[in-house]
């Protein structure tokens, strides 16, 4: 699923070299599909992968160190855009916004960011059925034709609507309420996040929500949810955490059940790339097994902001609220500087969930100095004609203290949109980002010292931009890069 599990760590185990290499994503073999592929997700084979795109869904053969598409499927109702019209502005060489709106026009018939909330959250689930979210609020389920063949194509097995379910205002972010999530219950229920409500269903698709809960008119969520093996459902709006839990037949926001919310610190709407006043962050759970310390953990909204973690079950006995934390719920916060200098910028925010390897924690800087009022253009400028956000920190969770410290930071290490994720076998963390000399790449840092370990060089080429998709890797070693141009298999390993 998007964010890769449930508890939405943004970690694999696929072992990646240290070293550096540079790739022509060109020559790579490539799926296209776009603007925007958020993620290619395992399928229940290991010899292929599902690809959720902003264009639709492909079916991708991995195996013998390849990256075949053997069948697809566009969104319907979507007009498509053709890989020679994807690749008209992708060659290009982007020198102004202005540039960059004329060849979207031109060539993807004008399309703007709504575009990039098709596929933007999915699932996989044990019966190779892929949930699927469009822009308009759609929730279709794919599936092979034929399991044993799948060359033999893709199918929607089912449409639901979903626009009955959401609320008729408009949300804090002056826009119609739309999905923004998509996970399941460790009993197999699908859950649906919208801007302003929790809502479960069957898999089946076949009736209305089994439950919905909805949240503040004041209120707006942004991003998708994390889910615990007590299925425990963690939802940020942006002024509130929150824990609803699923109880086998109703969604329950009781503390008798274990549910709990608390208010944290929001601010103010930053010029480029996040969304909102509150957190930029899908929540992600950290600590696991008996007498960890069982958190649940996001950067908040604030201008500059601070790294927080949440009980998420019980609060330990004696307990006391930290100074400046807006609830008891908060186990602790510290302020993130990414690694710059003072003056420190007005804004220092993100967009991406926060990575987490064991107690510890990563967390980048996404706000440039630019920043375009089309999320679709944002993204696209943001480098190569808007000045590339710079700034990267890690920090570790001291289960004894119940507090958090700086392990290292970075204000030199640029990382634009691409959400960022640690292989956990080989200790790096890795980023997508932007310079002048080297054009774009996927930068390696050690998780352990912030020393940078490894580097794929992408060079000038717009396929080398991970727009708002994650970085993923292969078994063999190389990566995966989601490019906003379509998945390609980046062969540093040979």
């Amino acid at each position: 699923m998007t964010h890769i599990d449930s508890a939405q760590t943004d970690s694999f185990a696929d072992p990646i070299p240290r070293g550096t290499f540079h790739i022509d994503p060109a020559a790579m073999p490539r799926v296209p599909g776009g603007p925007v592929n958020i993620i290619t997700m395992a399928s229940t084979s290991p010899q292929y992968m599902w690809v959720s795109s902003s264009s639709g869904v492909r079916y991708v053969d991995v195996s013998n160190g390849g990256f075949r598409q053997v069948a697809s499927l566009d969104t319907p109702g979507l007009p498509p855009i053709s890989t020679q019209d994807l690749d008209l502005v992708l060659n290009q060489k982007f020198d102004s916004v202005e540039q960059i709106e004329a060849a979207i026009r031109d060539h993807w018939g004008g399309v703007t960011w709504k575009r990039l909330s098709n596929g933007v959250y999915g699932a996989v689930d044990k019966d190779n059925e892929l949930y699927y979210v469009t822009q308009n609020a759609e929730v279709l389920k794919f599936k092979l034709k034929e399991d044993s063949n799948p060359a033999a194509g893709i199918e929607v097995e089912k449409r639901y609507d979903f626009a009955p379910y959401l609320g008729k205002g408009m949300t804090t972010l002056g826009i119609p309420e739309s999905i923004v999530g998509v996970s399941m219950t460790y009993d197999g229920h699908l859950l649906v996040q919208s801007n302003r409500s929790l809502s479960v269903l069957d898999r089946g698709l076949d009736d209305p929500p089994i439950q919905q809960i909805r949240f503040g008119e004041d209120e707006t969520v942004s991003n998708s949810i994390a889910v615990d093996d007590k299925n425990g459902i963690y939802v940020a709006s942006d002024k509130l955490m929150r824990k609803v839990v699923w109880t086998g037949s109703k969604l329950s926001t009781d503390e008798y059940d274990g549910a709990w919310s608390s208010p944290y610190d929001f601010g103010r709407q930053p010029p480029a790339v996040k969304f909102g006043i509150g957190t930029g962050s899908t929540p992600t759970l950290m600590g696991f097994g008996k007498d960890s310390d069982e958190l649940v953990v996001i950067t908040d909204g604030a201008d500059r902001m601070k790294l927080v973690a949440f009980w998420r079950n019980k609060i330990p006995d004696g307990f006391q609220q930290k100074p400046g934390a807006k609830s008891n719920r908060i186990a602790d916060q510290i302020q993130v500087t990414a690694g710059l200098k003072e003056p420190l910028p007005e804004f220092i925010q993100s967009e991406q969930s926060v990575v987490v390897n064991g107690y510890g924690a990563f967390v980048v800087q996404n706000i440039g100095a630019g920043g375009a009022p089309d999320r679709l253009v944002d993204v696209l400028a943001n480098g190569p004609v808007s000045p590339a956000p710079q700034g990267v920190q890690r920090f570790e969770w001291d289960p004894k203290g119940h507090r958090w410290a700086s392990a290292w930071a970075r204000g030199d290490v640029v990382s634009t949109s691409m959400v960022p994720a640690v292989s956990t076998s080989s200790g790096i963390i890795f980023l997508n980002g932007y310079t002048k000399a080297d054009g774009w790449e996927v930068t390696g840092l050690d998780w352990k010292t912030g020393e940078t370990v490894h580097r794929t060089i992408f060079g000038q080429s717009n396929l080398g931009n991970g727009a708002y998709a994650l970085i993923e890797g292969l078994p063999n070693g190389d990566l995966l890069f989601n490019s906003v141009g379509g998945p390609f298999r980046a062969k540093i390993v040979g």
